[in-house]
């Protein structure tokens, strides 16, 4: 894979911030034989197809999904590379018809056809939320039924501590209402080649895709914006210059669904519940490696927190949710923008004017406190993975062995649970 390459970077703290960058080429030149996996000239970089099977091997790719069509869903997991580990985390509903079980069913034939493993899970499965409670997680357990609360950032977190026992180094996330395969494929390659590039065991890679395209007039427009994105890019991006002092646009991807990071990262991260999940992403790396608040994670700068934001060629096709739904993604981004301690007096003010403006608060009212889960390395996984195999139903491992060491106190690192690299 080519993609175009700047050294230039926004920084906040330890924190870089890449310029977006393009794909050039999905499959370049590059070759199994060539002597270096990673080279290229000063616009572009190419990483060989050795290197990508490489990252892919240690990538488990998660499935968020709820009510999709089972023919997308089997698109879905037909895109994604073949040495990628698949997790498919679901919310779907059980009754009147049990959706979950044909989603198991699908991704069944799928792995016997293609002969890979995979793992799934029900998120309201209260055997899940027991174990996530005896793991050290009870504030993600919902008091009413007992399994995970039903957001989308619930269920990140619960991937997360399950791609935490798979023994493998990165986790990425793609949504599971895409319609189209390829595109599906090309994230998966622009993980694995923004992951081989990057220079810090800390690193994360966000997706910009190319267009959303929508139907306008009977014909298709392709969207070059989306209504959320351009909400919270422009909040995240105000907060970059009031510490900077300049203007800048370099957030590109605050709403960012297709991400994928080194599990040496995310085990340490909190993770924000519901939509909020993904800008908190931002806020949280500011808070932990910008360099303001006291106490901050002792990553030297030199090393860093690299953060690629790239481009995809494929367009983005997916269900339309709506304006409710738009709306509610970027309330909640700002949301946890507005309650970081690194949100400066100036720019609360301009985030509860914009939503009085919306209809979203009354004056004088403030903004709702989302709900953030402490870092998956927190966990005690011994005790997840005994309540998930002893007692959630739902859980089924297809061709994979999950193995922790019994240890009950809340280690980041176990036999078979990746262990985050240790910096001098």
């Amino acid at each position: 894979m080519r993609l175009e390459y700047s050294y230039r970077t926004e920084r906040f703290g330890a924190v870089r911030i890449g310029p977006l960058q393009k794909v050039v080429e999905i499959d370049s030149s590059a070759s199994d034989s060539d002597a270096e996996s990673i080279h290229g000239d000063s616009a572009t970089r190419t990483v060989s197809r050795d290197r990508l099977r490489e990252v892919e091997r240690d990538l488990v790719i998660v499935v968020p999904c709820m009510n999709e069509p089972r023919r997308v869903i089997e698109g879905v997991l037909a895109g994604i590379p073949h040495d990628c580990l698949i997790l498919l985390v679901s919310n779907s509903d059980r009754t009147p018809v049990d959706r979950y079980d044909i989603e198991l069913r699908s991704l069944e034939e799928f792995c016997r056809l293609a002969n890979r493993p995979a793992i799934a899970v029900h998120q309201q499965d209260p055997g899940v939320g027991a174990a996530m409670k005896a793991a050290g997680l009870p504030d993600i357990v919902d008091e009413i039924d007992g399994g995970v609360r039903r957001g989308k950032g619930e269920a990140m977190v619960l991937a997360m501590a399950l791609a935490a026992m798979t023994g493998r180094r990165y986790v990425g996330y793609v949504d599971a209402d895409n319609y189209v395969p390829g595109s599906v494929h090309e994230y998966c390659k622009v993980y694995a080649a923004g992951l081989a590039i990057a220079d810090s065991p800390y690193s994360m890679v966000r997706i910009a895709w190319d267009s959303k395209p929508k139907v306008r007039d009977g014909k298709l427009f392709f969207s070059k914006r989306g209504r959320t994105s351009e909400v919270t890019n422009d909040f995240l991006n105000r907060l970059l210059a009031e510490y900077s002092g300049f203007g800048t646009d370099a957030i590109v991807t605050g709403n960012a669904g297709e991400h994928a990071l080194s599990l040496d990262l995310g085990l340490r991260m909190r993770m924000a519940g519901g939509f909020a999940v993904e800008p908190f992403q931002f806020v949280e790396l500011f808070e932990q490696f910008g360099g303001v608040l006291p106490g901050a994670a002792p990553i030297p700068s030199e090393v860093g927190v690299p953060l690629l934001q790239i481009g995809t060629i494929n367009p983005h096709f997916h269900d339309n949710k709506g304006d409710e739904h738009v709306q509610s993604m970027r309330f909640q981004a700002l949301n946890v923008l507005y309650h970081s301690p690194v949100c400066p007096p100036g720019l609360r003010t301009e985030i509860m004017d914009f939503m009085i403006l919306q209809g979203a608060l009354e004056p004088g009212q403030e903004p709702h406190r989302e709900r953030i889960y402490a870092p998956v390395g927190s966990l005690a996984l011994d005790r997840l993975l005994g309540g998930l195999e002893s007692e959630a139903h739902s859980f089924r491992t297809f061709g994979y062995r999950m193995v922790v060491t019994p240890r009950t106190v809340t280690p980041l690192a176990r036999d078979r649970v990746h262990e985050p690299t240790v910096l001098a």
